[in-house]
């Protein structure tokens, strides 16, 4: 499943991020590219914004169209299709769920990182099939990282150490639980199972008062993953969580706080997450020093496909009588 709703404002665009294009082909195409090279997929369901939905089918077709005309390209028996996301990615998910049909093994691909590399899907794919319900690929934090806590600025420079508070996000950006500061004094507040409760309205939260990040300590980075997609699945699992996640969602209302990728909807249910190999260049492509990097490495590729295209395209002349 490929959620492809993801704004693509951050990257200068007025489309879904999924629609732009990496030396010539959007994201959306070469995700579903990567995916088809891979081998593992028999269904590749799309869950696109409704009003783009005509586009992402049309970029569906150009791969089919392309495939009709290269029998090498793995695309024989493969089922694609495109269907209308929800409001977010959860729900865009568990829309594209509904067409997983009775599949065991369900992936979850961000569009964004649409050059990681086929052998991250076997990867993944392997993992779950050796008995993991629930794997991910992650790379090694390499970075120092400290906690933030956002501060009236007049009081900055308190040095006792308080709950962690989110930073203020932008007024254009969705409101994530890792962007969202409606936590109170002391924190988010816990609810049954777990979920954050968000407990501040937007009208108290909202005022242009000045604040401060102030910084505590570093934590452990032997411990910290960077995490990639395609995440990987038991169908079952999968099911669980989103049921579980509507469960609590109409008990305690939409103050509850999502997790930000199916992974977490997975540990709520207490079932262990295991790691794999990421790869480097399945970066998420979110900014356009991003994007620089994505062509750089789609020209290369590009340029190697072509070649080897040529070579046996040379070969086969040769061998003809």
């Amino acid at each position: 499943m490929v959620p492809a709703a993801g704004s693509g404002s951050r990257l200068g665009s007025s489309d879904p991020k999924a629609f732009v294009r990496v030396n010539g082909r959007s994201l959306l195409v070469r995700s579903l590219e990567t995916i088809i090279s891979s081998g593992v997929a028999s269904t590749i369901v799309v869950a696109a914004p409704e009003e783009f939905l005509m586009h992402a089918r049309s970029e569906i077709d150009s791969i089919l169209n392309s495939a009709q005309r290269d029998s090498s390209s793995g695309v024989s028996g493969i089922q694609i299709t495109a269907v209308a996301g929800g409001n977010d990615r959860i729900e865009s998910v568990q829309l594209a769920l509904q067409h997983a049909g009775g599949a065991d093994i369900v992936l979850v691909h961000d569009a964004a990182r649409a050059l990681t590399p086929p052998v991250v899907f076997r990867r993944v794919v392997a993992a779950v099939r050796a008995g993991a319900e629930a794997v991910i690929p992650v790379l090694p934090m390499t970075d120092t990282v400290r906690r933030a806590e956002c501060r009236p600025a007049q009081n900055h420079t308190h040095t006792e150490p308080a709950a962690p508070q989110q930073p203020r996000r932008d007024a254009n950006e969705p409101r994530t639980h890792a962007n969202d500061p409606r936590t109170g004094a002391n924190g988010p507040r816990t609810g049954a199972n777990g979920w954050q409760v968000l407990v501040e309205s937007d009208a108290e939260i909202d005022q242009d008062l000045p604040t401060v990040e102030v910084l505590h300590g570093d934590l452990d980075r032997s411990s910290l993953r960077r995490v990639q997609t395609p995440q990987g699945f038991t169908a079952s699992a999968l099911r669980r969580a989103h049921e579980r996640y509507t469960t609590d969602l109409a008990a305690m209302g939409p103050g509850v706080v999502a997790a930000t990728d199916d992974a977490g909807l997975i540990e709520r249910l207490g079932v262990d997450v295991v790691a794999v190999d990421g790869d480097d260049e399945a970066l998420k492509i979110t900014y356009p020093l991003d994007l620089v990097l994505g062509e750089h490495i789609a020209r290369k590729r590009d340029a190697t496909t072509r070649d080897d295209t040529m070579r046996d395209a040379a070969n086969e002349q040769g061998e003809r009588p």
